[in-house]
């Protein structure tokens, strides 16, 4: 008898562990065909649709198209999903004819009696208000090139978009091709559009009858940078402004340089069969097919330094690249299948998290973090807002694609210098991480993002996630300054009021929720619990490492206070009474359920009066005039409130900024329309409607049990 319940003990253990590996990595046995999952959802367009621009790339590195296949008619799309070809390494400063300073951006404000420089937007005097703006526009990300078709008449007019007919355009994902065609005067033109997955490398191969007859050839035009604050990035009106000319030529390659002030950098172009090229005008080049040929193929390679001479990347082995760069991402990492769900919504799901991998892929997973319009056009100058990386990069580690997260955490180093100057300035101790900030780390001016912190704790949280993936010593040193420094600004800026007996975060502050005075607010809720939680890590990450806690920080955690409520709901921030009844508060993030959803749990936060918020916010919020990851944050949001009806509502929410355009973009208004931290937004709420989250007491917490969903889900990892 003994021996028959060790036998069941044994059996029962084995059971349990199987279990908890499929919680953790697979939630089935039945492997999902992953190529018929993407395929199903290949992009399709058959008209000129100035939102359904098409993008190649490689995460630091892009290329947006019409629908030709290439950049030739960008005027058109101005105003819808522009044609950008950028990279991560692409920058540009106008020059400072008047010699400003950074410091002259600087204005004093009361932290508890002692007074302390922020840079923001002033207005006066003259000189000062010129300093902010030119230090919020410089450095932007600069436009590296338009390449497009010129296709002409027989009569030697050149055609415009009513000319062509049969518009059929597809962008293969699990290739990461762009095949088009379409018809001009009677002859079908076909291009097939790649990105190289290791350079910054266009390719694209053309055939047509047109090519044969000396009708169609391709250009490639130079522009100068607009400077501007939400745009592609191009100036066409002052060619004098700069200088463009081929340094070298050899059969079948040209190298082309680019002169912007005190920018340069380096355009590799080569060509198949007997073209040549020629600059017809200034900042333009022409790649022009030889006599009786069908089919053209060319390469671009766009580089911040001259190449070394060496003979040009051929079509097919950029086709190659993409071909096999993709299908190794789409074969790796996690993968989602709603197929045989009765919900309608089911397919729509399906196809926007398909394409937000595809486009966090393309535009998100560089060296740095990236712009909230990737690398397809400019937005806020094409800087980084630091408190979004969160939502650009969080996913890949839920995903369990960890070292595409893992590639931008390097930066954080080579910028913490500047961040610790921030926080010096400031009379705080450790780093003090910016919001919009170049690649160097300088902050940009500004009335509000200077004064939001919630980017603080970030890097702890990717720092946390790479842990759980690796579990070793090596990422524990590796992260661990950065974590620690951060930990020490978190400890320092929370201030301890001896009335009290308690520490205050803010003023001046600025919340998530960024429609508050930052002179008079303080203690909201979501950034309570980022401070609590973050210093809990940060203790942990002490502990791993054989450290002893540091007093500081529990200090902080012991005497943190809970959020405030009024009649059981959580108050936007202590010091706003009014956060339900002044309209102005409910038209912006619902930031008060990030502190339980976003965030896990903790002694700050009461479940049953975070439920009691959750739905108010609900009944009440202004939600036309939130923004695209709102509706992921209550998703999350919801999913630990074991609400998950509510959770699939919040992501399909029928509001403008909710919209999902047929390449998978998050469009959001007439000026805004992509924002990637939409997608990213997505993709993590749905990892953790699947895999759950720490402590999650059931399977798929973000999908209802009643039969109307079918999900298979495989490799991806809980939240915390």
């Amino acid at each position: 008898m003994k021996i028959k319940n060790n036998w069941i003990l044994l059996l029962m253990t084995i059971v349990m562990m199987v279990i908890s590996s499929c919680n953790s990595k697979i939630s089935n046995s039945n492997k999902i065909d992953r190529e018929a999952l993407v395929r199903r959802h290949t992009v399709k367009i058959a008209q000129f649709d100035t939102l359904g621009s098409l993008t190649v790339g490689n995460g630091k590195f892009a290329f947006t198209v019409d629908a030709t296949g290439l950049q030739t008619f960008p005027e058109l799309y101005e105003n819808g999903i522009s044609l950008g070809t950028q990279s991560e390494w692409g920058w540009h400063s106008f020059p400072d004819t008047v010699g400003y300073r950074y410091e002259e951006t600087l204005k004093n404000f009361d932290y508890h009696g002692r007074k302390i420089p922020y840079d923001v937007q002033v207005k006066e005097p003259e000189r000062s208000a010129g300093a902010v703006n030119y230090f919020r526009q410089n450095p932007h990300r600069l436009h590296l090139g338009i390449i497009g078709l010129e296709i002409k008449t027989a009569e030697g007019k050149v055609i415009s978009p009513k000319d062509m007919t049969n518009i059929h355009q597809e962008l293969d994902l699990w290739e990461g091709v762009i095949r088009s065609s379409f018809t001009v005067s009677g002859e079908k033109v076909e291009v097939i559009t790649c990105c190289s997955q290791e350079k910054d490398v266009i390719s694209a191969e053309i055939s047509s009858a047109l090519i044969t007859k000396g009708l169609l050839s391709v250009k490639i035009r130079f522009p100068y940078p607009s400077g501007g604050h939400v745009d592609s990035g191009c100036d066409w009106t002052k060619p004098e402004k700069h200088k463009t000319n081929i340094t070298d030529r050899s059969q079948g390659r040209a190298l082309i340089e680019h002169q912007l002030d005190s920018t340069t950098y380096f355009t590799e172009v080569g060509w198949s069969g007997t073209a040549s090229m020629t600059m017809p005008s200034m900042h333009v080049f022409e790649i022009v097919p030889g006599k009786g040929e069908d089919k053209l193929s060319f390469s671009t390679c766009f580089s911040e330094f001259a190449p070394s001479k060496t003979e040009h990347a051929r079509f097919k082995e950029i086709q190659l690249s993409s071909q096999q760069g993709w299908k190794k991402f789409w074969e790796s990492g996690g993968a989602v299948d709603f197929s045989g769900s009765i919900d309608p919504r089911a397919n729509e799901l399906e196809r926007r998290v398909i394409l937000s991998q595809y486009l966090t892929k393309v535009q998100c997973a560089g060296s740095y973090p990236p712009q909230e319009t990737g690398l397809t056009s400019n937005s806020w100058y094409g800087k980084p807002h630091l408190e979004m990386h969160w939502w650009h990069g969080v996913h890949f580690a839920l995903w369990n694609r960890i070292e595409l997260l893992e590639k931008s955490l390097d930066w954080y180093n080579k910028i913490s210098a500047e961040a610790r100057k921030i926080a010096e300035r400031q009379g705080f101790k450790g780093v003090r991480w910016p919001k919009m900030v170049a690649h160097s780390g300088l902050d940009s001016p500004s009335s509000v993002g200077s004064f939001l912190i919630w980017q603080q704790p970030h890097i702890i949280y990717f720092a946390e996630l790479c842990y759980r993936n690796h579990q070793d010593t090596n990422t524990l040193k590796k992260y661990a300054d950065l974590v620690f420094e951060t930990a020490d600004f978190m400890s320092s800026f929370a201030y301890y009021d001896q009335k009290t007996d308690r520490y205050i975060l803010g003023p001046p502050l600025i919340p998530a929720q960024e429609c508050f005075d930052p002179n008079t607010t303080f203690n909201p809720p979501f950034e309570l619990a980022y401070w609590y939680w973050g210093l809990t890590t940060a203790q942990k990450w002490r502990k791993r490492l054989g450290l002893e806690p540091k007093k500081e920080w529990d200090n902080v955690l012991a005497k943190l206070p809970v959020p405030a409520k009024s009649e059981g709901i959580y108050l936007a921030a202590e010091s706003a009474p009014d956060s339900y009844t002044n309209p102005r508060y409910t038209a912006d993030h619902p930031a008060v359920l990030g502190a339980f959803g976003y965030l896990p749990g903790s002694s700050l936060i009461d479940t049953l009066a975070m439920k009691k918020t959750f739905n108010y916010v609900w009944e009440n919020w202004q939600w036309r005039k939130t923004w695209g990851w709102d509706f992921p944050l209550t998703a999350m949001t919801a999913t630990r409130l074991g609400m998950p009806e509510k959770a699939l509502d919040a992501l399909f929410m029928d509001v403008e900024k909710n919209t999902y355009l047929v390449n998978g973009h998050n469009y959001q208004d007439k000026r805004l329309r992509l924002y990637l931290p939409g997608n990213g937004g997505v993709l993590a709420a749905v990892a953790m409607m699947c895999a759950g989250f720490d402590g999650a007491k059931t399977d798929l917490p973000g999908f209802p049990k009643d039969g109307t969903w079918t999900v298979r889900w495989e490799n991806l990892s809980k939240m915390p």
